[in-house]
C-alpha cells in the first residue's frame, strides 16, 4: 500500500480511542478467495496492519451464493475456507458470509471496520449498486490495494491457454479422458497436436545446436587465421630443436659404437693391428708392427721370384 494512502499512527490511535481503547479493533474482510494466491494474502495483510492492534475476521461466501452472483469456482467452499485458515494474517474465518453487508451483520460480529479494495462490486439488486455502499456511508470502510498482475481470473486464463498441454500431462499421469471430460476424438486430436509440437520443438532444438556448432567453428577459424603465423613459427622452432636433439643423440650413439668395437687403436703415432686370440687359454694378446710385417712380406715375395727365375734359367738348354 502506498504511503500516501496510509494514515499516520496518531490518526489511527485517535480512531481507536473513539471506539474502545481496551480492546483490539475488529476488522472484517470478505471475498470468494478461489485458488487462493499471494494477491489475496497481501490484501489480508493490509487489512491486518490497518490498525496497530487489529483482529482480522475474514468472511467467505459459500458455493450457492458464489455460483449465483459470480459464477462457478474451481475450489469448493470447504477448500476455500481451509485455505484462509492457513493464512497467517487471518485470526478468524466466517463461513457462509453474506454477499451484501448490513448493520445486522456488523453488530452480530462486532465489526468496527470493513477492509476491501475500492473497486465497486455489484449487489444483489441488479441495479449495479456497490455492495460496500453502506459501510462507506457510515465511515467504516478501510481501502486496501490490489496486487497487479495476479488474480484468480488470470490463473484460470493461463490454464485455459495451455489446455492441450495440461490435458496431455494429466493423461500421462494416469487420468482417463472421462475424468478430464475429454471426448475420444478430442483426445486423439490433442495427442496429434502435441506430437507435432514436440517434433517442432526437437527440430528447433536441433537447429539451435547446429547454429551453435557453426558459431564455434567460425570462432575457431577466425582464431586460426589470427594466430596461424605464430603457431607455424612455434611448430618449426620446436621441430628444429627436436631434430637437433635427435641428431646429437644419433651421433653420440655412433661414436660410442665405434669406440667399443673398432680393432684400430692409435698409440704414439703408430698404427697397431689388434690381434685377438681365439684360443681358450689365457695367452696375452700380441701386437705386431705393421711396417715390419709389410717388409717381411715383400722379402718373401722377392725370394720366391728369385727362386722361380733360377729354376727357369737352369731349365733352359
Amino acid at each position: 500500500m502506498a504511503e500516501a494512502d496510509l494514515k499516520s499512527m496518531g490518526e489511527l490511535e485517535e480512531e481507536k480511542k473513539e471506539l474502545d481503547v481496551d480492546r483490539p479493533l475488529r476488522v472484517y474482510a470478505d471475498g470468494i478467495y478461489d485458488l487462493f494466491h499471494f494477491g489475496h494474502a497481501r490484501s489480508l495483510e493490509q487489512a491486518k496492519k490497518s490498525f496497530p492492534n487489529a483482529y482480522l475476521l475474514v468472511g467467505c461466501c459459500n458455493d450457492e451464493v458464489t455460483h449465483k452472483y459470480k459464477g462457478r469456482t474451481v475450489m469448493t467452499q470447504e477448500e476455500r475456507y481451509e485455505s484462509l485458515r492457513h493464512c497467517k494474517w487471518v485470526d478468524e474465518v466466517i463461513p457462509d458470509a453474506p454477499w451484501v453487508i448490513n448493520q445486522e451483520f456488523l453488530d452480530k460480529h462486532k465489526i468496527d471496520y470493513v477492509a476491501h479494495d475500492s473497486l465497486p462490486y455489484a449487489d444483489t439488486s441488479g441495479a449495479g449498486k456497490d455492495v460496500y455502499e453502506f459501510v462507506k456511508k457510515v465511515g467504516k470502510f478501510k481501502e486496501t490495494k490490489r496486487t497487479e498482475g495476479i488474480s484468480t481470473s488470470d490463473i484460470i486464463m493461463r490454464i485455459v491457454k495451455g489446455y492441450n498441454e495440461y490435458v496431455m500431462r494429466n493423461l500421462a499421469r494416469g487420468y482417463t479422458r472421462k475424468e478430464l471430460g475429454v471426448s475420444y476424438v478430442r483426445e486423439k486430436r490433442i495427442m496429434v497436436n502435441m506430437g507435432l509440437m514436440n517434433l517442432r520443438n526437437k527440430v528447433k532444438e536441433h537447429q539451435e545446436k547446429v547454429n551453435e556448432t557453426l558459431n564455434t567453428v567460425a570462432k575457431l577459424q577466425e582464431e586460426w587465421v589470427e594466430n596461424a603465423d605464430r603457431w607455424v613459427a612455434g611448430f618449426l622452432e620446436k621441430f628444429e630443436e627436436g631434430c637437433h636433439s635427435m641428431g646429437t643423440a644419433i651421433t653420440e650413439k655412433i661414436r660410442g659404437s665405434f669406440t667399443g668395437q673398432s680393432g684400430l687403436i692409435q698409440y704414439d703415432d703408430y698404427d697397431y693391428d689388434y690381434v685377438v686370440d681365439d684360443d681358450d687359454d689365457d695367452d696375452d694378446d700380441q701386437f705386431v708392427d705393421a711396417d715390419e710385417q709389410q717388409y717381411e712380406n715383400e722379402n718373401e715375395i722377392e725370394k720366391e721370384d728369385n727362386v722361380e727365375k733360377k729354376e727357369i734359367k737352369e731349365s733352359d738348354p
